[in-house]
């Protein structure tokens, strides 16, 4: 199997008639080509558009309309009025650890007695702890509140039962057909779920529950002798959460994450502040905070503890803040040296193995760390453009982290060959699983059928979306910046990107080893090029050129100019 070369160049959707864009353009009063990039996303109405670009807060939906909410609020107002100790069980990643962090410190301005416990994930594995509820149970709490995991917590829930604990669980995952018994079940998906935007992220889901407990505590008169919190300032950890799990930034998702984005920049929280300064942060936006900030509190749980993030979020004391943020920057940089060395091996495997007829690729090996095998399996499916799952062998067990492709459900795949596996869980583009090593084969067979059975030979061809032909001439700054208040970007609402054709390269070289810069002509403009990560093929830089590419605003000693991030190049009329 070699790694894909060619990839597919794709307008987003159909192109939109010039009297829609026209019409568009005019009702928000906006550059037609702005007006494209949003109808391609889905913006076909100015009162679409008008929301789209406001992203206002006093949008959001009830919190009523998610299951069990208000069940959840009275358990939850209870606790806080009778003092009961509450005890918060949250994830190992950035969502589990945002989401954590958020009730916690939200339900203690409340008045709460809150402790608070995240899973090791090489000890505990994903979901709620059993020892973690009998634990609990030990210290005097009387509810435990999960946060992004428990879904499938069948056995963890009914233990809780039976050692006297109330459970709220929240979670935004995919429920399986058999749901845990509990006191409160909040999750988007489940069938009763009202609510119009099911792609939260687990802190989505826990913000969402303190807004309704808010109201709830408010209509009961809590607030008359406490101050009411302003759940705003929670907003920065619902941002972080929701890039790093890679949901669509569409919808509600757009407004908490363009409102929490500006609190980030501000980095009034302590611990975020420390956090950018050790991973050397000026500017903030969403590629910053899923590239920069989100990989050093991942880190923490990949390699040692996830509750170091938690104290680091919760922290205001600067003597125990910065040694915790130059401590996850060092696991940050562990976990890349960890995760190089295994995806050198991963390669070597599939380029043994030889297998370019096979629609998925599934790795073990005794010698790979459970912590960095999700990351390495997100690099196979770039290098490949194969569903992949890595599975880290130890004694016997396997612990997998499964990435899937465009238009393959992962979930739904490994619901239909999960008779080999001890058990699973996630998305429908990323997941987690549990095997018997002598599971192996069996499963390896089920998952590769599943795969043959919804892919063809052409969904193996990696596809470049965009939106749309334009000349380099019509890159203007005042466009561009227009263009930026689109942002936030990411999973669901995508940086724009247009083709030009006909372009000559000018001044090709290469930069620090691994980057194309150049310049590019067509019909007389100019406009500088980066490539990132794509020195290897300077040679092909010659004659005529078709690009596909991000334009944006280069900034240089105080001088603004139009840059374009190249995605692909190929030969004109190739």
């Amino acid at each position: 199997m070699q790694p894909v070369k060619s990839r597919k160049w794709t307008l987003r959707k159909n192109q939109p008639a010039v009297t829609l864009v026209d019409q568009l353009a005019r009702d928000l009063d906006v550059q037609k080509l702005t007006a494209q990039v949003l109808l391609l996303r889905g913006v076909t109405t100015a009162e679409q558009g008008g929301e789209f670009l406001r992203a206002n807060l006093s949008t959001l939906p009830d919190p009523d309309l998610l299951p069990d909410m208000a069940i959840a609020c009275t358990r939850l107002g209870q606790a806080l009025e009778q003092g009961q100790k509450i005890a918060v069980h949250g994830d190992y990643d950035v969502d589990g650890i945002t989401g954590c962090t958020l009730l916690v410190e939200t339900l203690r301005t409340m008045g709460g007695n809150v402790g608070y416990h995240i899973p090791l994930r090489l000890k505990d594995g994903y979901g709620l702890s059993a020892d973690a509820i009998r634990q609990a149970k030990e210290d005097g709490c009387a509810l435990v509140v999960s946060v992004d995991c428990g879904v499938s917590a069948l056995a963890e829930a009914e233990l809780a039962a039976e050692l006297g604990l109330d459970l709220i669980i929240t979670d935004h995952h995919q429920p399986p057909d058999e749901l845990p018994i509990c006191v409160a079940l909040i999750n988007p998906h489940l069938p009763k779920n009202k609510f119009p935007w099911k792609e939260l992220s687990g802190v989505g889901v826990a913000f969402f529950l303190l807004v309704g407990l808010r109201r709830h505590l408010r209509e009961n008169n809590y607030f008359v002798t406490r101050e009411e919190p302003d759940l705003r300032q929670g907003l920065d950890l619902v941002a972080l959460g929701t890039i790093a799990d890679i949901v669509p930034l569409g919808g509600v998702n757009r407004i908490l994450v363009r409102s929490g984005l500006q609190l980030l920049e501000l980095g009034v929280r302590p611990g975020v502040a420390a956090l950018k300064r050790v991973a050397d942060v000026k500017k903030v936006s969403s590629g910053v905070v899923g590239f920069r900030l989100a990989p050093r509190l991942n880190a923490a749980g990949r390699l040692e503890d996830a509750a170091l993030g938690v104290k680091l979020l919760l922290g205001e004391d600067p003597q125990d803040i910065d040694p915790l943020a130059e401590m996850l920057d060092g696991f940050n940089r562990e976990r890349q040296k960890i995760e190089q060395k295994t995806l050198v091996q991963a390669v070597a495997l599939v380029e043994e193995q030889n297998r370019p007829e096979r629609y998925s690729i599934v790795l073990a090996s005794e010698n790979w760390h459970s912590g960095v095998i999700g990351i390495v399996a997100s690099r196979l499916v770039e290098r490949y453009h194969r569903p992949t799952i890595l599975i880290a062998l130890e004694e016997g067990q396997g612990k997998g982290s499964a990435r899937s492709i465009s238009g393959f459900n992962l979930y739904e795949a490994l619901k239909e060959s999960a008779a080999p596996l001890s058990g699973f869980g996630g998305h429908a583009m990323a997941a987690g699983l549990s095997i018997a090593e002598e599971n192996l084969e069996a499963f390896i067979a089920a998952f590769e059928e599943e795969a043959a059975k919804h892919l063809t030979t052409e969904d193996l061809t990696p596809v470049s979306y965009h939106d749309g032909e334009v000349p380099l001439s019509d890159f203007t700054l005042p466009l561009l910046r227009e263009l930026e208040t689109l942002n936030p970007y990411g999973a669901g609402n995508p940086q724009p990107a247009f083709i030009s054709r006909n372009c000559r390269a000018l001044s090709p070289r290469i930069l620090g080893d691994k980057h194309l810069k150049f310049d590019v002509e067509q019909d007389g403009f100019r406009v500088g090029c980066i490539a990132f990560g794509q020195a290897e093929y300077l040679d092909q830089l010659n004659g005529e050129i078709d690009l596909l590419y991000r334009p944006g605003i280069n900034q240089w000693r105080g001088q603004e100019s139009v840059q374009l991030q190249v995605v692909d190049f190929r030969q004109a009329n190739s």
